[in-house]
């Protein structure tokens, strides 16, 4: 018997509106996906579209009732049903990354085992996750800083031309490590004139500071040499990593961006062969995405999985962050419930 496709669309809502250089938002339509099988058991997996990658949640829904149709019998048959997804809709990342959470979910639910532990992992290993901090006045950021006193590290958005006063204004504040994120949003000058300020103000490494394509700035960027340089936009799948290879020190990993939870293991493998930093991140996602993601950190270097912290409507319980330290949970699959 095949697997049944059930999806449901739902709206989360964050704390404050989630500002980054190219704009934000603070409503979330999300798309909820469940594989049951012939004996009830549901695997559950979530869509965190994004418009920057060309998708909506009402894109999602149309990509799963074309992809409905390339679901496995077995749902053991996980390799070669994400190659079925990703041979019919080669972008859409965000859709088919639903359905490959809710194809582990369900595989480790029928084994009584959560996901990474039939990955071999060691929860242990995993990272502490970062808290961003999004663009906002000087009064909102400090009281966002404040209420991110439970995570050891903060994430700053910049791409803006107050840059460096948001950067005096969150140190003002806290004297924890911090990362930034520019989102895309300087030239080649505006980089380099920026990384002593990073440095300055103890900055751990730098995220996406040119446009994705700009790989050329973006490894003059690397090759100054004052702090390391990952890459968000500029990566999406496995394939793009060699091509990187020399021109930035680290890559960031998102579910929604390569596509699928085996994708993900590829990408870090293919940027461990090159000798990079691996990052994973997230959106604004509920704890059942969030959960997804947390699987594999036992096997990254850092990570900012702080999307469904930023949520005021989480409806999952899954992964939890405690002190800044991600927590696996224990239960089989994905290890998520419903509240």
């Amino acid at each position: 018997m095949p697997l049944k496709l059930t999806t449901e669309v739902v709206t989360l809502k964050t704390k404050h509106p989630f500002v980054i250089a190219r704009g934000g938002e603070d409503d979330y339509r999300v798309v909820w996906v469940r594989l049951t099988d012939a004996d009830g058991v549901e695997g559950w997996g979530e869509a965190d579209p994004s418009r920057y990658y060309g998708e909506t949640a009402d894109t999602v829904l149309a990509v799963l009732k074309r992809l409905a149709a390339h679901l496995p019998r077995d749902p053991f048959d996980l390799e070669a049903a994400e190659a079925r997804f990703a041979q019919a809709v080669p972008k859409n990342g965000a859709a088919r990354a639903a359905l490959s959470a809710a194809l582990h979910d369900l595989v480790g639910k029928r084994l009584d085992q959560p996901v990474w532990r039939l990955w071999g992992l060691d929860p242990a290993r995993a990272p502490r996750s970062s808290f961003t901090i999004g663009l906002d006045t000087a009064e909102k950021m400090r009281q966002k800083v404040a209420e991110a006193s439970a995570y050891p590290i903060l994430k700053i958005k910049l791409g803006t031309e107050r840059d460096e006063q948001i950067l005096r204004t969150v140190r003002d504040a806290t004297d924890k490590p911090l990362r930034v994120d520019a989102n895309a949003g300087w030239t080649r000058d505006r980089a380099l004139q920026m990384l002593p300020v990073l440095k300055e103000y103890g900055v751990e490494f730098v995220e996406q500071p040119l446009a994705p394509d700009d790989l050329e700035g973006i490894a003059a960027v690397h090759r100054r040499g004052i702090l390391p340089v990952v890459v968000d936009e500029s990566c999406i799948v496995a394939a793009d990593i060699p091509r990187l290879a020399g021109a930035v020190d680290g890559i960031n990993i998102k579910l929604a961006k390569c596509g699928s939870l085996r994708e993900a293991l590829r990408m870090i493998a293919t940027a461990r062969a090159h000798g990079m930093l691996v990052m994973v991140g997230c959106m604004i996602e509920s704890s059942l995405g969030i959960t997804a993601a947390a699987h594999f950190t036992p096997l990254v270097d850092a990570a900012d999985l702080d999307g469904a912290a930023l949520t005021a409507n989480d409806p999952f319980v899954g992964a939890t962050i405690e002190g800044g330290q991600i927590r696996l949970p224990t239960g089989p699959g994905l290890g998520v419930q419903r509240r």
